[in-house]
């Protein structure tokens, strides 16, 4: 459709959306082709809609209750904010969780009990190596296969899930000429591993750069375990190809945020902000999704310190820095 840019997808717009987080789906646009369904992290359990408009793209949970509704208008769509039109644009095919990438979460369980995820009390199926491929040639078949990447939680143990992971890499790096990018838990050769089974990009999320909060909510994790084998991963994989999640609203400060993502960056780890999702399952005191202006602020300090560092999401070909829907994106948003 034409987009009227004033109300394109700017950045402050996509923030304004991003910290409301989800949208009321009109029922004419409640089809199976248009609905993701998130299976793995925060927002695991919930559906969603892709929204895209001026090369941008945000990705909303769907909830009644929401203050924003997303309505057909002439060959395109709206968003409305309490019955007033703030963004004009499309709403995207949903293959395998995002537009454009198989994106598949593995394992739905997990044996960690992180405070703000529900993966352990949803305890969704493992998907069997056939399903998995299933899913990947029908976002093939569909012509809309740029990536592959492969996520879960821990169904048994770290290794186990590894030995999962690589399994799949080898099999589908055969079958697919397309990059292939792996979310887990690092264990001590997971990055030897996952490079050598033909991985292009990994991914290992610290959840949070403040210490003392990740002792209280990731209690089964090990923190800097997990700074050791992104550090080692970026010498492997090379810059711009590690990544983790640091999720914003778990009662973090801005300046720990901004000295967490300069600790990443100079270690050519690129940092995702990723907004902390407010469920019955989270269970941190002053957890709050942050405002717009917060995340734009410290999207402004994230790209400023991946600009010291010589590092671009630009670059990054598989999982969430191409799709940039859950979050603000240097580069890609602004």
């Amino acid at each position: 459709m034409m987009i009227d840019m004033l109300k394109s997808l700017t950045p402050e717009i996509k923030a304004e959306l991003i910290s409301i987080g989800k949208v009321k789906v009109h029922p004419d646009l409640m089809l199976p082709e248009y609905i993701g369904r998130s299976a793995a992290g925060p927002g695991a359990g919930g559906r969603s809609v892709f929204f895209t408009s001026d090369g941008r793209r945000v990705r909303l949970s769907i909830r009644d209750n929401s203050i924003l509704l997303i309505r057909p208008d002439d060959d395109g769509v709206v968003i409305e904010k309490n019955g007033i039109v703030i963004a004009e644009g499309d709403i995207e095919r949903v293959c395998a969780h995002c537009p454009g990438q198989a994106y598949i979460s593995v394992s739905e369980r997990c044996r960690f009990h992180c405070a703000f995820c529900p993966v352990p009390h949803i305890q969704g199926p493992v998907k069997s190596n056939e399903e998995i491929h299933s899913l990947i040639e029908d976002v093939y078949k569909a012509g809309e296969l740029n990536a592959i990447s492969l996520t879960g939680g821990i169904e048994i143990s770290p290794d186990k899930e590894l030995f999962r992971m690589e399994t799949l890499v080898k099999e589908l790096v055969s079958e697919y000429d397309v990059p292939v990018g792996v979310c887990v838990y690092p264990t001590q050769d997971s990055s030897d591993i996952l490079y050598a089974a033909g991985a292009d990009e990994v991914k290992y999320n610290v959840e949070t750069m403040d210490r003392d909060l990740f002792k209280l909510i990731c209690q089964e994790q090990h923190h800097e375990e997990i700074l050791t084998s992104l550090r080692y991963a970026t010498g492997l994989f090379g810059k711009d190809h590690v990544s983790s999640n640091i999720i914003i609203g778990l009662s973090e400060t801005d300046d720990n945020v901004i000295s967490g993502v300069n600790e990443l960056t100079s270690i050519g780890v690129i940092p995702i902000l990723r907004p902390v999702v407010i469920g019955q399952n989270n269970k941190i005191n002053g957890a709050l999704r942050p405002s717009a202006d917060r995340l734009l602020y410290l999207g402004n300090q994230a790209k400023r310190l991946l600009n010291k560092y010589g590092l671009s999401p630009l670059n990054a070909r598989t999982m969430c820095l191409p799709c940039t829907g859950c979050d603000l994106t240097p580069y890609r948003d602004f």
